[in-house]
């Protein structure tokens, strides 16, 4: 069979199957079903071998857009964003779950499901609006990455900015050896990040019991517009466009076989390492809000936004030099773990849109390249002023773009001719738009306030 018949029989195929074309290469083909996953063996031996995307899929998390807004949180308002920490990790299990039933039962990621079921024009604002999501990742997370640099060798800011863009470099180096190295080194960053948390929160001392009242709602959250503003920061800074992306590619390196029921075993397997991690994710993202709450706005001090003002005060306010430093190591921890996801997400979405062909080191220098074209140029027109302002818009303007991310979502994991068997149950497609409305629907309330304000 010649090769424009084969395309034109898989053509035909993905029609029948509700796609408007065949899939093409997929995202990350260096390492796309590369880990082996065994159909037989001990539940707890098959469940070990899908551990990993979801712990990438976490770094999102607890990425230095999620500190500005937590700290200004915390410092503004005490324990009471906890529960907006709470529903957004809630929010980020069920969407995550459903990044991986599109990736298994489908064989496509999100962005190339946009691109096979949408027409070209849809599919090319989808594509720019990813981009502009990516970019205001990059912009928290270089950010984040310069100051921790700062804070602790005193490189500047503008000189830590380019220092982040040699990320790229490591991703080729850690994919070389395999992509279970990049996600060891993820995860091994992560166990340090979580042990500067607990010094830091046992030398802080909070009030344990406005830590589990902050859990419960308020509807101040929504009467209060900076309340609302943070809220949503938090939301976009948690529930992040990008980790949509990056979980329904990079749980395709898992070779989990084709039939029904490997698929069925692997979508199992993916849900229970994305919830693990997402749940270890927001013991770290509580932290920080918990840390600023039992500092600064226990001294008084609301109106702490930069990073830079929060590691200054950190001392005096602990009584003890260990917290500044164990606060940036876990900054800079974060930004490293943060730059490599978000480098991979950003590749994910350009060969998922555009079906590129480039080698794998020049579609991850050009993937950098646009990302921290902006971010560069922000912080050296900023420089060290205004960053903690700067990371909490960055984080509302993804809030702005998880709709067009999570409605395409949504609408692919219920159609049972896209998914088969593994289409979404008519609970959780309920719950999933739910989730979407609700984003939605805060967006516009924040648009009024501005604009009435």
């Amino acid at each position: 069979m010649t090769e424009i018949a084969k395309d034109q029989e898989f053509a035909v195929a993905a029609r029948r199957q509700g796609w408007r074309r065949a899939p093409g290469e997929p995202s990350l083909s260096d390492v796309f079903r590369t880990i082996r996953v065994s159909s037989t063996g001990s539940l707890w031996r098959r469940a070990i071998a899908f551990v990993g995307p979801g712990y990438l899929v976490a770094v999102g998390y607890m990425d230095p857009g999620n500190w500005a807004t937590s700290i200004a949180g915390g410092a503004q308002f005490g324990y009471a964003l906890l529960f907006v920490a709470l529903l957004s990790n809630v929010m980020a299990i069920v969407l995550q779950s459903l990044c991986a039933r599109l990736a298994i039962g489908s064989g496509r990621d999100l962005a190339q499901a946009c691109r096979d079921a949408f027409p070209r024009p849809v599919s090319a604002v989808l594509w720019l609006f990813a981009e502009i999501a990516i970019i205001a990742t990059d912009i928290a997370e270089v950010v984040g990455t310069a100051i921790g640099l700062n804070l602790l060798f005193g490189i500047p800011l503008e000189l830590g900015v380019i220092i982040t863009a040699l990320d790229v470099f490591l991703i080729l180096w850690l994919q070389k050896l395999g992509f279970r190295w990049i996600e060891a080194f993820v995860i091994a960053l992560l166990a340090v990040i979580f042990a500067c948390f607990l010094v830091q929160i046992s030398l802080a001392d909070p009030d344990w019991r406005g830590v589990i009242l902050g859990f419960a709602p308020t509807v101040d959250i929504v009467g209060n517009p900076a309340m609302l503003y943070l809220a949503l920061g938090i939301i976009g800074a948690t529930v992040m466009p990008h980790n949509l992306y990056l979980h329904s590619g990079i749980v395709q390196t898992r070779d989990y076989g084709h039939s029904p029921t490997e698929k069925r075993a692997a979508l199992r397997f993916a849900t229970w390492d994305s919830t693990a991690a997402l749940m270890f994710a927001l013991l770290i993202n509580a932290s920080i809000l918990i840390l600023a709450a039992a500092t600064f706005h226990r001294a008084g001090h609301a109106d702490v936004a930069e990073i830079g003002d929060a590691h200054a005060m950190l001392a005096p306010l602990v009584g003890s030099l260990l917290a500044p430093k164990l606060f940036a190591v876990a900054l800079l921890c974060c930004g490293l773990n943060s730059t490599v996801t978000a480098t991979m997400a950003g590749q994910i979405v350009m060969e998922g849109f555009l079906d590129i062909r480039l080698a794998a080191w020049a579609r991850r220098l050009l993937t950098r390249l646009i990302a921290i074209g902006p971010a560069a140029g922000v912080t050296i027109l900023y420089g060290s002023e205004g960053t903690g302002m700067l990371l909490i818009l960055s984080q509302v303007v993804l809030a702005f773009q998880l709709p067009f991310a999570i409605v395409p979502l949504v609408i692919f994991t219920r159609d049972r001719a896209k998914l088969g068997a593994l289409a979404a149950p008519l609970w959780l497609t309920v719950v999933a738009g739910l989730m979407a409305a609700l984003i939605i629907a805060l967006n516009v309330k924040l648009l009024w306030d501005i604009a009435t304000g």
